[in-house]
């Protein structure tokens, strides 16, 4: 059997470093300039040589693609665009050949408007079983002509709702493209129970839930309360502090029902062998509401974001650190770690870019990599891929799309593997990718820092390799040090860690130093890191 209400401690999850693929981004086998599945298993073995011990694959789903196959149109088959069930079945055998775990991303909080249930209930109207399946609802009476159901707003900017041609409007938390289902009709959770046993038939291992605080509204669908002065927002909250935390009202997210469904699919999960999981994308206001999660009959784990919104501080990195711990003591959570993710800047330009984000995103990364728990890393961050600046002209994220500012194509341009010109590699012949690659990228391909014993490639290689020797021996118990207030430090098992945030090199506790992110010379220089046995 698979999954238990009392796990062993020693499932392959708890301490898995998970490599994050953005399809369309990794590699492209056809040269269409899009990644696909057989450009993905063609570089299998690259990963497996990187030291990671899982791939996570972003949705590669049948879908329009208007949010990059968030967007789905059908649960249980590829996209065109990436090949063929097959390929995918082919891409799933040779990871488990190569001894690589591999996470399927699902999306249950909404489809796409190309859905066959959404077709079917724009053509059987108000009040059908079909429109049933989704949040479609009336003006408020006596509002308005052209009034919403409520305030809501989409996370990427614009109302939460549009309206159809006979006058009712549905939800979409996200693009107007991606529909919410309705989660309170049974239908729809009979319908992704099916999904998931489709995916681990076929051998998936476990599964990304995106938007897993999503799916139940507060059923009345009432208006977000907020300030006077201040607007509804239905984005994420990026505060990292522990304590004292304000919490705002929140009635699309976060309701006591969606535990339910976890505790539904922790039991699908428990049927096959092979400790398959599931880990969660849930952007909740604390590490306790975080936490519920993870309790023994659902989500193995959950995505720590704390450490990825922290900045460059000794004192934040303490708090994301101990507010963790605390939090998942109780329930006897396996905590994550993550710098990067196809969402966010990435985590070389958040740290200042240059040589000085280089250097704070290999320490960061080397601290993180010596925590408690599993990692999650991002493509092209094993690189030191900075953020890239693209044009207005080739951005296609609808975030930036719908308001014309931010998006995150930045984080998604096609990474580097060969060659001194675009596409480097990515596909066969020449030209740029989907999204354009930077002219300076000769040195940041894969080729170019496998020749350089000092790239940061080499540090990820050795980072893990060195990793391995501790990470499911040295226990979860993590004590932290006080070695001055720009100095994070903390002692597992028989490693400790110390990272200098500061401007000054620090003294060092005794120790040898078996890995370090940058030269040590008897102090440890600023934005530097180092394991010490």
């Amino acid at each position: 059997m698979g999954l238990t209400d009392k796990d062993s401690g020693h499932e392959w999850w708890r301490h898995a470093v998970t490599y994050q693929i953005y399809p369309r981004s990794f590699a492209d086998a056809n040269g269409d300039g899009v990644g696909d599945m057989l450009g993905i298993t063609t570089r299998l073995p690259y990963l497996r040589d990187l030291g990671v011990d899982a791939i996570w694959l972003s949705p590669f789903y049948t879908s329009p693609q208007h949010d990059h196959g968030y967007d789905v149109a059908n649960y249980c088959d590829v996209d065109p665009l990436f090949g063929t069930l097959g390929d995918a079945d082919a891409m799933i055998s040779k990871a488990h050949a190569l001894g690589l775990k591999v996470i399927v991303d699902l999306v249950p909080n909404h489809s796409s408007t190309e859905h066959v249930w959404f077709q079917a209930a724009l053509a059987a109207g108000p009040g059908s079983p079909e429109r049933a399946r989704y949040l479609f609802r009336d003006s408020p009476e006596g509002a308005p002509e052209g009034t919403p159901p409520n305030n809501w707003r989409s996370v990427f900017g614009g109302l939460a709702w549009t309206q159809v041609p006979d006058g009712q409007w549905y939800l979409h938390l996200f693009d107007s493209s991606q529909p919410d289902f309705d989660w309170r009709n049974p239908e729809v959770g009979d319908m992704f129970v099916d999904v998931l046993r489709f995916w681990l038939d076929r051998g998936a291992d476990g599964f990304r839930v995106d938007v897993a605080h999503g799916l139940f509204k507060e059923e009345s669908l009432r208006d977000q309360v907020v300030e006077a002065g201040e607007e509804p927002d239905s984005g994420a909250q990026t505060d990292t502090s522990m304590v004292e935390r304000t919490l705002r009202d929140e009635p699309m997210w976060d309701q006591p029902e969606v535990h339910d469904v976890y505790r539904r699919w922790h039991r699908v999960l428990a049927e096959y062998d092979g400790d398959r999981m599931f880990v969660a994308e849930a952007w909740t206001q604390s590490p306790e509401s975080m936490a519920r999660y993870i309790r023994h009959d659902e989500f193995s784990q959950a995505f720590n974001f704390a450490w990825l919104l922290a900045s460059w501080s000794a004192a934040e990195f303490s708090d994301v650190i101990t507010g963790t711990m605390d939090a998942l003591r109780p329930v006897n959570g396996s905590p994550t770690w993550v710098l990067s993710n196809h969402d966010v800047v990435r985590h070389v330009t958040r740290y200042g870019g240059g040589a000085i984000g280089l250097a704070r995103a290999k320490a960061a990364t080397m601290t993180m990599l010596a925590l408690p728990g599993s990692a999650y890393v991002y493509q092209g961050e094993e690189l030191g891929l900075p953020e890239v600046e693209v044009a207005p002209e080739h951005r296609q994220d609808p975030l930036f799309i719908r308001t014309g500012e931010g998006g995150r194509d930045g984080c998604r341009v096609p990474i580097p593997w060969s060659g001194t010109a675009a596409p480097y590699g990515f596909g066969p012949g020449s030209g740029q990718p989907w999204l354009p690659q930077p002219a300076d990228w000769a040195d940041l391909t894969v080729e170019a820092e496998e020749a350089d014993d000092d790239s940061t490639l080499e540090f990820y290689r050795a980072a893990l390799k060195a990793r391995r020797t501790f990470a499911t021996t040295a226990g979860d118990e993590v004590e932290m040090l006080d070695l001055g207030a720009d100095v994070l430090a903390f002692r597992r098992g028989p490693v400790t860690v110390v990272l200098n945030c500061g401007t000054e090199p620090v003294a060092l506790p005794d120790g040898e130093a078996f890995l370090a992110s940058g030269p040590v010379d008897g102090k440890l220089p600023a934005d530097t890191a180092v394991w010490l046995r």
